[in-house]
């Protein structure tokens, strides 16, 4: 027995070891929570804390630990990795103050298209220069650079599938400050067209439009001149106005130069929309009219200008 003494006696110590080592190690865990922060946090909890400007403990402030704890004065418990502090300052909304954003007006479902600009809204002798079914790359930067020449603004009504291979005409036309409007995809016949179908030959192409430039177009003007209820509630509901003509230069014809021109300056009057097509067959006789006749109606003491939207 007296030979086993030593070994009891040495298990006791190694046990006593083992106990206080555990002490230890626990009471350095639970220091690291309460205590001195860990490696890269700044004391006085979470940078940019209100309370703790710059990441600096304040007065009675406690300490924060490895995970963004912090103590309170005293040695209080530290919060918990997920304790409310936490979840509100990281998780609650930047924008749970702010007011609701109110979606735009949608113009009235008409029964009939805008024919003309309205009286009193436009200057006197006021006209507006409207084209159709482009852009084209062959007609369309020509008709635009005879109205930068008389620094003239106009409406393109663009089909979509036009639109879509050369959004570059898109761009310049918003640059040089003219309004693109919505002329279909395909330019169907639209009263033939089920819902579904009228939608998206319309949604489409303000979709191809809002890509290019940014916005969506607030005009639509149906391909023939056919209207019908469908028609006017999609435009609508995608925010557009229906706008029709009051001239037409029948310039799709090929009538001849001197037959557009004749057309474009006998319809010539206050209010009056003219119709023209930048695209959709052989236009050299369109871009020839408009050289032509543009300037004698800028001699007349007419002024073409842009409609203006309806109220809403």
């Amino acid at each position: 027995m007296k030979n086993d003494e030593p070994t009891v006696g040495r298990r006791v110590l190694l046990r006593t070891a083992v106990f206080l080592g555990v002490a230890a190690a626990s009471g350095l865990l639970s220091g690291g929570e309460t205590g001195a922060p860990g490696p890269g946090t700044a004391r006085g909890g979470l940078p940019g804390t209100p309370g703790a400007p710059g990441g600096a403990a304040g007065a009675g402030a406690g300490a924060a630990g490895p995970g963004g704890g912090a103590a309170g004065a005293g040695g209080a418990p530290a919060m918990s990795l997920q304790g409310p502090p936490r979840t509100a300052y990281r998780l609650q909304p930047m924008t749970s103050e702010a007011p609701a954003r109110q979606a735009a007006a949608k113009p009235a479902v008409r029964t009939r298209p805008i024919l003309e600009l309205p009286a009193g809204t436009t200057p006197a002798h006021a006209m507006t220069l409207t084209f159709d079914d482009g852009p084209d790359p062959r007609y369309t930067p020509v008709i635009l650079d005879i109205l930068a020449r008389h620094g003239v603004r106009a409406m393109f009504f663009v089909c979509g599938e036009m639109a879509t291979e050369h959004r570059d005409l898109l761009r310049r036309m918003v640059a040089e400050g003219h309004v693109i409007g919505n002329h279909t995809w395909t330019h169907p016949h639209l009263p033939k067209l089920s819902r579904p179908a009228l939608a998206s030959e319309i949604g489409r192409t303000s979709d191809v439009v809002h890509e290019a430039v940014g916005e969506a177009p607030v005009w639509f003007r149906a391909p023939y001149g056919e209207w019908n209820r469908a028609t006017f509630e999609i435009g609508a509901e995608l925010g557009m106005e229906p706008l029709a003509w009051t001239v037409d230069t029948l310039d799709w014809k090929e009538p001849g130069t001197p037959a557009i021109v004749s057309r474009a300056l006998k319809g010539a009057a206050p209010g009056v929309i003219v119709l023209s097509h930048d695209a959709g067959g052989n236009r050299s006789q369109t871009v020839q009219a408009l050289g032509e006749y543009l300037p004698q109606l800028i001699g007349r003491g007419y002024r073409m200008t842009l409609p203006t939207l309806p109220p809403r």
